[in-house]
């Protein structure tokens, strides 16, 4: 899988620009759904390397991260012209980035493509590491290749049109590879003012996020080790997710994996002796900032059920990733139907369900 460059922006005009010419293209696309063709796209539309682009726009929202949605963009690709060698910019959060991306690299058995993602939750995970792809039978993510973009424009100019939660939502995916590289860099991210939000510094926190992801695909490109790394909190987490979706009561990702982060870290204090005082406070962190996603008991075997479609398992072993300290990470460790049921116990209790 080639290595796509990410570029964290000081001019978008001229890193833009560059990124479009080392991409030689007889057109070029520009992909965007409701809310970033009116939020987003003006930030672009007028300058001077986007002046010939031709737009198509979506539905948004994950509900319409479908093989529907995805078949409309073929379809648009083809009725306006495209060819093999036209270049399509994804410019969204992170169902436009992954739709995009696996439209694009699908498309007349592949064409190239740029994200420019605008959510918190894209730049630091969505849109850097080549994975796109579409929902499908109601699970996340069913569908999709490994297909990486040309180039990765990351502009925290996008994030001052965003919401306290979706920046949250982009902010349980930082936190994550806070977790997963040093203890510095995590309590970094404990002690971010919410309150009194910096965008500058905002932006360097990104950088180093999306350095520690880069740094993982670069070892594991197709997910077959350390790779893993990256799904801590994510096996529950998508169960989290597809139960909300099942149940008419859609959470942000972002939320729902640290929500799956309070029941991974606790099963790694468990199983590997992930310390105390850091799962405590972790925990305390996501209670404060991403409340509580209400289930009963009685929804269980339900979670249990998504998680036996997770993409991680093996042979139909649940597979986690669960932590021994702080970037000590242990990859490929399973756990039986009574010891997730133990950690939804502890979810509830810990998160006053």
């Amino acid at each position: 899988m080639n290595k796509q460059e990410v570029i964290i922006c000081q001019n978008l005009n001229e890193d833009l620009s560059a990124a479009i010419n080392r991409c030689p293209h007889d057109k070029l696309f520009v992909l965007t759904d409701e809310h970033t063709r009116s939020l987003c796209l003006p930030i672009i539309a007028g300058l001077d390397c986007m002046k010939d682009a031709i737009e198509i726009c979506i539905g948004a929202e994950d509900i319409n991260k479908t093989l529907e949605t995805l078949a409309s963009v073929w379809k648009a690709l083809g009725d306006k012209g495209a060819t093999r060698h036209s270049l399509m910019i994804n410019l969204g959060g992170g169902m436009v980035t992954d739709l995009g991306g696996f439209a694009a690299s699908t498309f007349k058995r592949g064409i190239s493509y740029i994200n420019i993602p605008t959510t918190l939750l894209a730049m630091v995970d969505a849109s850097v590491g080549g994975k796109t792809g579409i929902n499908f039978n109601g699970l996340k993510n069913e569908i999709g290749v490994f297909s990486p973009a040309s180039s990765v424009l990351i502009d925290s100019e996008f994030l001052k049109s965003l919401d306290l939660h979706n920046l949250l939502s982009g902010y349980a995916e930082m936190l994550k590879h806070g977790i997963i590289s040093t203890t510095t860099h995590w309590a970094e991210l404990l002690n971010f003012d919410w309150n009194h939000i910096d965008y500058s510094m905002l932006q360097a926190l990104v950088a180093q996020s999306v350095q520690i992801k880069e740094n993982i695909v670069e070892q594991d490109p197709f997910e077959k080790g350390i790779r893993k790394a990256l799904n801590l909190g994510h096996t529950v987490g998508h169960a989290f997710e597809s139960l909300a979706l099942e149940t008419h009561h859609p959470v942000l990702h972002g939320y729902a994996v640290a929500w799956g982060m309070v029941c991974e870290l606790y099963f790694s204090h468990l199983k590997v002796g992930f310390p105390k005082d850091k799962l405590r406070q972790t925990i305390q962190f996501i209670k404060d900032h991403y409340g509580v996603m209400n289930f009963d008991c009685k929804q269980y075997d339900r979670l249990y059920e998504f998680m036996t479609h997770d993409k991680k398992n093996n042979a139909g072993i649940i597979n986690f990733t669960l932590m021994g300290e702080i970037g000590d990470i242990r990859i490929n460790q399973s756990a039986t139907k009574e010891e997730i049921f133990e950690m939804l116990d502890f979810y509830r209790e810990s998160m006053g369900c």
